[in-house]
């Protein structure tokens, strides 16, 4: 990562900065302790960017629930939200993902809220 941060820094320092300029709150329950490809991690900061601009857009959420974990099977990124439920064009979420190998899937029940998962396989899983 840029500056000698690692991955789960910049991630706190998205979530924190984002929280703070919206008012929406975050949980975090997980984020990486193993490094990942350079490429990846900012790829998944973006990708990560990207879904709280929707949520911040879209849901009229007041809590926004992240977890974002690595295994030997590759990284997955999960936001979830309690807003309205309404769909969201995540054609560049899909987009971020897809340059990564991965792919992106979303959940939405109205008036409930929206879950966008994202997984990265790990190389040799592709």
């Amino acid at each position: 990562m840029r500056g000698g941060r690692t991955l789960a820094e910049a991630l706190e320092e998205c979530l924190a900065e984002w929280s703070h300029r919206t008012g929406i709150t975050v949980e975090t329950w997980a984020l990486p302790s193993a490094d990942v490809p350079r490429r990846v991690a900012d790829g998944v900061v973006a990708a990560l960017r990207e879904a709280l601009a929707k949520v911040e857009r879209f849901s009229d959420a007041r809590v926004v629930s992240v977890a974002i974990t690595v295994s030997s099977a590759g990284l997955r990124m999960t936001v979830s939200d309690d807003g309205t439920g309404q769909p969201w064009d995540v054609t560049r979420l899909r987009a971020l993902f897809a340059e990564l190998g991965g792919r992106v899937s979303v959940h939405n029940v109205e008036g409930q809220g929206s879950t966008v998962s994202g997984v990265v396989p790990a190389p040799g899983r592709r």
